[in-house]
């Protein structure tokens, strides 16, 4: 016979056990694993960059907008304004959104934007029931979100701290939870849309907490990043020091960590197949202001236009804040990031970023230029290939 209050014991033990692993605590036995495998050194030269190509994050000091507004017979719920966290608070961003738009009664919903924005609401309004159609500009690849860095970061300029209260802290801890436990579902899937990877920190002194850096707002005055890291520490694991020897870069101080990347073709290809699988379509429509909002048969919109939301509603609350990648060629066995001295580099399966700008908050900010700047794209592959200690020469 089956002793089910014994299995319901040792799965409470079980349970027990798991709540004790605090941060940390596995510090102490990390030299009873084995040491990690040898890094390939990233090939970082001008001739492996494919493309270069820039995005402008919508971002907004309050953080995201999301509530309903009317339009003559149209409901529309606003949903953009995520700045850097877009695709990092998608799907619990969707998740705050969606429920708006059914509390009109509706059950057909009109989604405007293919946009990471876009794609997770669609997919959050099927599951709660809505026939879906996105009318949209453009589709993956000729979105800006197709241009996004694909890492977990859903603290990324996604507010000021002067604009944002206690509420919209503990939304947005709501927010980054749902999402980062939908993502748990695309892994292992095939093309791997979402992956754990190795991310190191390289620095040239001693680790220190980066003090705040004050941001000049375009109304005049300054105003900070809010930091929410330390509410979701226990989603990632945290960095440990890597010893001289065991890794292949030059700087005396390196951290290591694990996070989520977003492979983002593998991904929007997953998103557009699970939308359309579900019955949703597309509808070429580029809107020009509200009053096109009468094109649109749905009486309820959710509108997730990213920075499109600035000229579609000249709404100036959305603030451009310019990032540009330089895509190097793949490389076989490399599947980690780095970040040193403002540069960041993320290998994916589409292509290796090197992103300038990194920690320093305040690269991009409030810059519209959506032009490349291939001087600066090879600056930042001649900084990438600088992190990378030579190899030693051998005996002849």
């Amino acid at each position: 016979m089956i002793d089910r209050r014994k299995i319901l014991r040792d799965g409470l033990a079980g349970a027990a056990g798991l709540a004790a692993l605090r941060p940390g605590t596995l510090l102490a036995q990390a030299s009873a694993f084995a040491p990690p495998a040898a890094l390939t050194p990233i090939i970082a030269r001008p001739d492996r960059v494919f493309r270069v190509t820039v995005c402008l994050r919508p971002f907004r000091a309050a953080g995201p907008r999301i509530e309903m507004e009317q339009f003559g017979a149209k409901h529309v719920v606003h949903h953009y304004g995520h700045g850097g966290s877009g695709i990092s608070l998608s799907w619990g961003s969707a998740a705050e959104a969606v429920p708006l738009a059914l509390a009109t009664g509706a059950r057909e919903i009109a989604v405007i934007g293919a946009g990471a924005i876009g794609m997770t609401t669609a997919i959050t309004a099927q599951r709660m029931g809505a026939k879906v159609t996105v009318y949209t500009k453009a589709r993956y690849p000729d979105i800006r979100s197709a241009r996004a860095t694909g890492s977990w970061s859903p603290h990324s300029r996604v507010a000021m701290e002067g604009a944002t209260n206690a509420a919209f802290r503990e939304k947005w801890e709501r927010m980054a939870r749902r999402s980062f436990a939908i993502y748990q579902s695309f892994l292992g899937l095939p093309g791997n849309p979402v992956e754990w990877v190795d991310r190191y920190s390289l620095s040239d002194t001693p680790f220190e907490k980066r003090p705040y850096t004050p941001i000049a707002m375009p109304n005049g005055g300054t105003d900070y990043f809010v930091d929410y890291e330390e509410l979701v520490k226990d989603l990632t694991p945290l960095q440990q020091a890597v010893p001289a020897g065991m890794h292949p870069f030059r700087a005396p101080f390196v951290r290591q960590t694990t996070t989520l990347m977003y492979n983002v073709a593998d991904y929007f290809h997953q998103l557009e197949s699970d939308f359309q699988l579900a019955g949703g379509r597309f509808v070429p429509l580029d809107l020009h202001g509200p009053e096109d909002f009468s094109k649109i048969r749905e009486k309820t919109i959710i509108n997730c236009t990213g920075f499109g939301a600035r000229d579609l509603l000249k709404d100036e609350s959305v603030i451009p804040v310019r990032g540009q990648i330089a895509w190097l060629l793949p490389q076989p066995g490399v599947n980690y990031g780095v970040q040193y001295n403002h540069l960041s580099v993320l290998a994916r399966r589409d292509g290796i970023v090197v992103q300038p700008g990194g920690s320093d908050e305040s690269y991009g900010f409030n810059d519209p230029n959506e032009s490349p700047d291939y001087a600066a794209a090879r600056e930042a592959i001649d900084a990438a290939a600088l992190m990378f200690a030579p190899k030693a020469a051998t005996a002849g």
